[in-house]
């Protein structure tokens, strides 16, 4: 089993009773892939493989919230979003997953925690 199947289906947990609409929990299965794999790539490029990063996931009445704590370098997301192209600009295909991101969430933040540890967090509503 791949990492990526790994998460996956620990994320698949916390849909029972499942979402009524599939396309938000879709959404949803996007948004943690895509922070996990910007984590590994950038975050953690330099560091140990077995650096550890911990995944948090909790389902509200009206929301699923994703954490991925990670221990790599501060990292301004807010500024990396705004120099980033449209995706139809975007011809060198980086930063898609980020923008993919950005426009699929309703909440998208990566912040340092008190423990020096950065926290990816990433909130849908549905």
């Amino acid at each position: 089993m791949t990492v990526a199947s790994q998460v996956l289906s620990w994320f698949d947990r916390i849909n029972h009773p499942p979402i009524p609409d599939t396309r938000i929990w879709w959404e949803c299965q996007t948004l943690l892939m895509e922070g996990f794999a910007n984590i590994v790539e950038h975050a953690h490029k330099d560091l140990p493989i077995d650096t550890s990063i911990e995944l948090e996931a909790a389902r509200f009445s009206e929301r699923i919230e994703i954490r991925i704590w990670s221990q790599g370098k501060a990292f301004d997301l807010d500024k990396k979003l705004a120099e980033l192209s449209e995706f139809e600009d975007n011809e060198l295909d980086r930063g898609r997953g980020l923008k993919i991101m950005s426009v699929i969430a309703d909440q998208l933040t990566y912040k340092q925690a008190a423990d020096n540890r950065y926290c990816l967090f990433i909130c849908k509503y549905y």
